[in-house]
């Protein structure tokens, strides 16, 4: 076994921690504070309702919708579920399972068609057939890495398991699509203009899975450019958040509430679930035996009273912001993430929190600052993502700036090329950073989607959740 893929399955190995990791007590009580579900609005559905499941792995759509497919179904509204990814990537999971290492190209690609298969098997469940699921079968925990890098004239991503660079498997909507990013987003802006939904449910910007993350951001661009031929309701949902929900396990008759920490930042919304509905989406998680096997209490914690969905709102950023969010900035102190149970004693000890400050324009940059919990160190690097939409040109051809900044020097990326730092400008102290990105540089955007995250080396330490930013 390689080192870069020991360290690989090292990061899996965090990432399935992360999902499964008994939280301390103290911070498990900080996060175990909840809005009182029964305040939160009903979601419902409606007779002319066309139902669209965006789902980035096997079973996602099961903890976040099922419930909603179970209503969905019992009134013939029309469904339809589409899958990012075949879930080839989870090699903890897939090793307790088949009780052997799972690492081999051939045999990660047999794990994509085991949980392809569970999908049918737990889907059906629900009431949904075969020909109402699609397989987009896109890199398992690959997805962001295209949305940062693989556009345009860069190559597709080669995954670093499955060992290709195009979808694998027959039964996906394309085999043989390139992992690009107008590759993903061509497949769903074909499935949005075929299908038509007036409802999409869809993973959370929020989510601590890139893939989920990703596949919000993907879903976002689709809806802009078709946003001449549908309007549907975005319904996202979070699944992967740091100690939630809480408590793990079986919790039948408790409501799922959503996190403190988005209490006053997110509207929610909450679908009820009647006992029966309940105990039929318990029965078809169980189809998941991969998953179940190695993580029965966390998706357990699913199972429950009720479903969320929510979205954070869209910024109207103006010149007038940076006076209020500058003056709000001095007045309070650090809300900075804690570090995730998760990481080594090493990470835990660099670890530099990140939390939005203000954002704001002036018609000719956009300036964004965050807040870190202590100033970088010298292996920990602070990351911005700004990325520009226009609804005139392809989303392919648009810049996708990176701004990746160390404890003295930054440097500036579109995708992977290197550009110029002072296309840039940037300001730092003790522990705030102040980026102002000259919107020419951004394609002279109309809309921006962007978010900061700190890592140390390759492991990620803290992030915030992307925003969309309307400037028209």
């Amino acid at each position: 076994m390689t080192m870069q893929l020991a360290n690989r399955l090292r990061l899996l190995l965090l990432a399935l921690l992360a999902v499964g990791a008994a939280p301390a007590q103290a911070a498990a009580t900080r996060a175990a504070a909840t809005n009182a579900p029964a305040s939160l609005p009903e979601l419902t559905l409606q007779d002319n309702d066309r139902v669209l499941i965006l789902a980035p792995h096997p079973d996602d759509e099961i903890l976040a919708c099922g419930g909603i497919i179970q209503q969905a179904v019992s009134r013939r509204l029309p469904v339809r579920v589409v899958f990012l990814t075949h879930g080839d990537n989870n090699q903890w999971s897939f090793m307790l399972y088949r009780k052997h290492p799972v690492v081999l190209p051939g045999a990660v690609r047999a794990m994509g068609a085991v949980r392809h298969d569970e999908a049918l098997a737990a889907d059906a469940v629900l009431g949904l057939p075969r020909e109402q699921l699609t397989f987009l079968g896109y890199p398992d925990f690959g997805t962001l890495r295209i949305w940062s890098q693989h556009w345009h004239t860069n190559a597709p991503l080669h995954s670093m398991l499955t060992r290709v660079s195009a979808v694998p498997y027959a039964d996906a909507l394309r085999p043989g699509a390139l992992y690009k990013g107008e590759d993903i987003l061509r497949d769903l802006t074909d499935i949005l203009r075929e299908f038509r939904p007036t409802k999409v449910f869809v993973a959370h910007p929020a989510d601590h899975n890139g893939d989920h993350r990703a596949l919000y951001l993907f879903t976002r661009v689709a809806l802009w450019d078709l946003e001449q031929e549908i309007k549907p309701v975005l319904l996202p949902y979070l699944v992967h958040y740091k100690n939630w929900p809480q408590p793990r396990g079986w919790h039948a008759g408790r409501e799922l509430a959503p996190p403190a920490q988005f209490a006053d930042q997110i509207a929610w919304s909450r679908f009820a679930l009647s006992p029966a509905q309940v105990d039929v989406k318990r029965a078809a998680l169980l189809k998941h035996a991969s998953q179940y096997h190695t993580a029965a209490d966390y998706l357990l914690s699913f199972v429950r009273g009720d479903e969320l969905f929510g979205d954070f709102p869209v910024i109207h950023p103006t010149s007038e912001s940076e006076a209020v969010y500058k003056a709000r900035l001095r007045a309070r102190t650090s809300d900075a993430n804690e570090p995730a149970a998760e990481l080594t004693e090493q990470e835990r000890d660099a670890f530099v929190g990140l939390v939005w400050r203000y954002v704001y324009h002036d018609g000719e940059r956009l300036a964004f600052a965050v807040e870190l919990s202590r100033p970088l160190a010298k292996t920990v690097q602070a990351n911005f993502s700004v990325f520009g939409y226009r609804g005139d040109r392809p989303f392919a051809a648009m810049p996708k700036i990176r701004v990746v900044v160390g404890e003295f020097n930054y440097d500036v990326y579109d995708q992977d090329h290197q550009l110029p730092s002072r296309a840039v400008t940037l300001q730092r102290h003790m522990k705030e950073i102040i980026l102002d990105v000259p919107l020419k540089l951004l394609g002279d955007p109309e809309r921006v989607l962007t978010s900061a995250r700190t890592a140390l080396a390759d492991v990620p330490l803290d992030w915030v959740a992307w925003r969309v930013l309307d400037l028209r």
